[in-house]
């Protein structure tokens, strides 16, 4: 199912989140039409109307547009189906994506290109975990890679025990691993990423420089992150987000990272919306929002903004020349 993005806003709101300048956009939900109502008459209403009957409107600069992807069916997905006691099976540390997992990649992937999405991405966020970056190259990479192409390939032959051809990166996105979105961390060996060293042969153009320690010293064994924690580390990664000069973001993650993440959002919805924000991400589905800046934490300078009246020259709107009429006659 794809998320439809639009400009209404849906507010932060949540007990134990703390506060964010962010705020994720949906449909909003829309009471029945009112009868229409006379010039000096309107004021009143709107002031009347509460948030969740009203549409929100924000300048096209202050607004991003993110297409959530969760991973592709892993192997931990299937044997934690069966038993969920083999989530803690070390067979299973930084799981690859199981033959099912790949069928799904390669639905998703012919989706964003019948749609035309492959097209407008201008970056791909993924997690740096195995089946994360599997799920993103098959979807977003370029066509098979070739030897003796002047570009590196996104993935390189097998990689991952993939049973795949190399991916090319030739006419794609950039790709950049984040470790602010990996998947709930601690305890379940199949949280737990190998080192960058390791990655890189295997991921050759996907970029992995923002990650400071090569090592995985963010899993523990014996801590499983608590939902308040990976809450915040969620709305932290949100906020980095606006230090990205690029306005459509594909993020290829994990289902906890985005129902903890979204689910402080959407609480002054209509409940279809927050359901819709909220509810948990099937293997390999997408949903597109838009994330709107309110607080100008991040945002640059409008480009498709037009300031008008070039050349200058006479131009008073019949509104403002009613209003100053009307003040004459007043006095």
């Amino acid at each position: 199912m794809v998320f439809s993005t639009s400009i209404y806003s849906i507010q932060l709101s949540s007990s134990y989140y703390y506060s964010s300048s962010c705020c994720i956009a949906a449909a909003p939900y829309s009471k029945p039409k009112p009868k229409q109502l006379s010039l000096n008459r309107t004021s009143a209403f709107l002031s009347d109307m509460d948030a969740t009957s009203s549409p929100g409107l924000y300048p096209l600069h202050l607004c991003k547009t993110l297409h959530l992807v969760r991973h592709a069916q892993g192997i931990h997905n299937v044997a934690g189906e069966k038993d969920h006691d083999a989530y803690l099976s070390e067979e299973l540390f930084d799981a690859h994506l199981s033959p099912l997992g790949w069928q799904q990649v390669d639905h998703l992937r012919k989706h964003v290109q019948e749609t035309g999405l492959s097209k407008k991405i201008n970056l791909v966020i993924v997690s740096p975990l195995l089946r994360t970056m599997q799920t993103a190259v098959g979807v977003f990479g370029g066509e098979g890679y070739k030897d003796g192409m002047n570009v590196p390939p996104l993935m390189v032959a097998d990689a991952g025990e993939s049973h795949r051809p190399a991916i090319s990166s030739l006419n794609c996105p950039p790709f950049v691993a984040v470790e602010l979105c990996r998947e709930r961390i601690g305890v379940h060996p199949c949280d737990r990423r190998k080192s960058i060293k390791e990655y890189q042969p295997l991921f050759p153009a996907i970029d992995f420089s923002l990650i400071e320690s090569d090592e995985d010293i963010l899993w523990k064994a014996n801590t499983r992150e608590k939902n308040e924690a990976l809450a915040v580390r969620g709305m932290k990664f949100l906020k980095w987000l606006w230090t990205r000069k690029e306005k459509e973001i594909a993020l290829v993650t994990h289902s906890g990272f985005l129902y903890q993440t979204l689910n402080a959002f959407g609480s002054d919805c209509h409940p279809s919306v927050k359901s819709e924000i909220c509810k948990h991400f099937a293997n390999c589905e997408l949903r597109s929002v838009v994330i709107v800046d309110r607080s100008m934490m991040g945002s640059d300078p409008a480009t498709t903004n037009y300031p008008g009246k070039i050349p200058s020259g006479l131009d008073l709107p019949s509104d403002v020349a009613d209003e100053k009429h009307s003040e004459g006659v007043a006095k």
